[in-house]
């Protein structure tokens, strides 16, 4: 945020950590683009889009992001966002994106396949040109590997001293950022990456 503030043309009026500090605020705000995480810790992204919709409906809305799956984007896009930037962007694709957005445009990362939005995309991977180390953490390659060894979410728990809930927030990570449907599309992956055999 400090780096942005430093950008020409460009102010930080605020910033939230929570959706509902940000939907407490947002009434009161006088602002162009929101740039917004899909991940918060307290709500779900397509229930704070909806909300976001009801309070301001012609917001810009810019998420910045990990996920790079065209099933998970194309999820968002229904709800009218203008653009989608990965969280390795540096500050000058940042600024563009933000330019481009204020000036009416749509902005989607170069690194991100945006297609047809009637077609079906949810078993589209979009990452076969990076490594797999570069897309998932080391748990949650761990993760992957013994879902796709039929562990039980509580098993996996166990093996890996975890709680459930956690397991269960890896598992829709992994599907979200690898643009898959189900545990099938997840063992997909894994096969054809050479996680498991």
């Amino acid at each position: 945020m400090l780096l942005l503030n430093k950008q020409p043309g460009i102010e930080v009026i605020g910033s939230a950590f929570t959706g509902e500090s940000l939907l407490n605020q947002l009434p009161n705000m006088e602002i162009d683009i929101l740039l917004l995480d899909v991940h918060l810790p307290d709500i779900g992204e397509e229930e704070l889009l909806k909300k976001i919709r009801e309070i301001q409906p012609g917001l810009k809305i810019l998420y910045l992001t990990i996920m790079r799956g065209t099933r998970y984007i194309h999820k968002l896009l229904k709800y009218d966002i203008q653009g989608y930037l990965l969280k390795n962007t540096n500050i000058a694709e940042l600024t563009n994106a933000l330019e481009t957005v204020a000036g009416g445009n749509k902005f989607f990362s170069k690194e991100i396949n945006i297609l047809d939005t009637n077609q079906d995309f949810r078993n589209t991977v979009t990452i076969e040109d990076k490594k797999v180390d570069e897309i998932l953490s080391k748990r949650e390659i761990e993760v992957l590997t013994l879902i796709c060894k039929e562990y039980s979410n509580s098993e996996i728990a166990k093996k890996l001293f975890l709680s459930v809930s956690t397991v269960e927030t890896h598992r829709k990570n992994l599907i979200a950022k690898l643009g898959v449907n189900n545990t099938v599309g997840l063992v997909k992956f894994a096969l054809k990456n050479k996680l498991i055999e």
